[in-house]
């Protein structure tokens, strides 16, 4: 059952094979089984799981079924989850038990699928490779001395070792697009304001942005279906209408303009990995695409003006967790200050310390217009070269990362060299355009991902576009074969 699809499984579901409950066990065990190789789940929640699949497996018996109904998939931790733990992989909130769904949560529940449990994940989303986790570091199925990518890297591994069938996560700058590259997934990040961010826990509330990774296009389409669509309760949600994702799946690509950012095949990305993107595009060519190069003349900004822009956010947003009212308290505070200052130096980490810090620097007086003002002007600049450049092209395509996995451990006191891990990425969340990665081949054993960025709410397109691709290639067909096994 592992090896199948959503879309398989919804259909054996129906057929009556096996039931929700046969489905979920069968995925309980393999967590069971495997995951202490990856440490890409924070809490499984088995007796929920087996609780949700016996219901719907009582909703399929009386024909009162939806396409998802008794389908299993993973939260990233970063998702408010009524009654479980949700930590975002940080020690400041290893005690919190949230009251209530996120939104996308809610909608995935009422939807019909099952939660397997909640995902590592870079503490507080922040990092490229999953080694800020509280939990410690989640290891690439590919190769377990390799990083899965991050923030979203435990969803990442556990889609790609098939210890779920699919995935939420989420996606500041890069954070399900870059370990769907580097595992060997599909990974969607929709326009911002696409899906709710109520109750997903912020960390740059102008960028972030949930999503799937899943196995293919065609599965993505059918979560997404579900997660995306306005809420009240989100004050930067899009009252925009909702295509059927699914229904535009198969549409020919004949005339598609494809656009190749001269910016992106340039010095910094591995020779090989390009390569295997130029053979990706010539597979579009053969689809009855066309392929022209254009210019990102200002992407050379995207990483300084991001990581201006998100840490300023992320000062603001975390400081709510102060010790005062939910989440890590320091032992015997002597005063307020002790509180404070003990509080948030034992709960957060390394990471989320450096970025906190720089952002109280950039929003501080004196310092305001020389940084955040000039990276906000930096983002317009980029957002604008988006823009112009679909006026020519209905796609953009180029690497997700700029190499393959690399080695757990060899960037972590280099915070420069991680932060360039998401060169390719960083500008779609400035501009907040919709991108996805797809799987399109392997240097040296390790997962390739072609980026496709589109237009504002060009989702279906986006998905349309991978699927098309994905029926003449098995790249996301592959599981590592370490996890190949029954």
């Amino acid at each position: 059952m592992f090896r199948s699809s959503l879309r398989q499984l919804s259909q054996g579901l129906r057929d009556r094979t096996y039931s929700s409950v046969e489905l979920t066990e069968h995925f309980l065990h393999r967590i069971q089984a495997e995951d202490d190789q990856l440490n890409s789940f924070i809490t499984s929640t088995a007796e929920m799981a087996l609780a949700e699949a016996a219901t719907a497996d009582r909703l399929i018996a009386a024909g009162q079924h939806g396409p998802l109904t008794g389908l299993p998939l993973a939260h990233k931790d970063i998702f408010c989850t009524a009654n479980v733990r949700t930590s975002c992989a940080s020690r400041m909130l290893d005690n919190f038990i949230s009251p209530y769904d996120a939104t996308v949560v809610a909608r995935m529940r009422a939807a019909g699928l099952v939660m397997l449990g909640k995902t590592n994940m870079d503490e507080f989303a922040m990092g490229s490779s999953n080694e800020t986790s509280y939990y410690g570091p989640v290891r690439n199925p590919w190769d377990l001395e390799r990083v899965p990518g991050g923030s979203s890297g435990g969803s990442a591994a556990a889609v790609a070792a098939r210890l779920a069938p699919a995935a939420t996560g989420t996606d500041t700058g890069g954070s399900i697009r870059q370990p769907a590259a580097l595992c060997g997934l599909t990974g969607i990040k929709p326009t911002y304001g696409r899906v709710s961010r109520y109750g997903m826990i912020a960390f740059a509330s102008s960028l972030d942005q949930g999503g799937v990774l899943t196995q293919s296009a065609e599965d993505a389409a059918m979560l997404l279906q579900v997660m995306a669509g306005f809420d009240a309760r989100d004050s930067t949600s899009v009252a925009e209408p909702v295509p059927d994702y699914s229904a535009t799946l198969t549409h020919s690509l004949a005339g598609l303009r494809i656009g190749l950012p001269d910016e992106y095949f340039a010095d910094g990305l591995d020779p090989a990995v390009a390569t295997v993107i130029e053979a990706a595009i010539s597979e579009y060519e053969k689809l009855g695409a066309k392929v022209q190069r254009i210019s990102l003349p200002h992407s050379h900004l995207a990483v300084p003006a991001y990581y201006v822009v998100a840490p300023a956010e992320c000062s603001s947003n975390l400081s709510r967790f102060d010790g005062v009212r939910f989440g890590h308290r320091c032992q015997d505070p002597v005063d307020l200050n002790d509180l404070y200052q003990r509080s948030r130096g034992e709960g957060f980490g390394a990471e989320v310390k450096r970025r906190i810090m720089t952002g109280t620097y950039v929003l501080s007086a004196g310092y305001y217009d020389a940084y955040y003002l000039k990276a906000q002007q930096a983002r317009r600049l980029i957002r604008d070269d988006f823009q112009q450049a679909f006026e020519a092209v209905d796609v953009i395509m180029g690497p997700t990362s700029p190499s393959t996995a690399f080695l757990l451990n060899s960037r972590m006191d280099d915070p420069l060299t991680m932060y360039l891990s998401d060169v390719y990425t960083i500008a779609v969340n400035l501009a907040g355009v919709p991108a996805m990665s797809i799987p399109c081949g392997e240097v040296a054993g390790l997962p390739v991902g072609l980026q496709l960025i589109a237009p504002y709410f060009s989702e279906a397109r986006l998905l349309n576009i991978a699927h098309c691709f994905q029926q003449t290639s098995d790249w996301h067909r592959r599981i590592p074969v370490a996890f190949a096994g029954n």
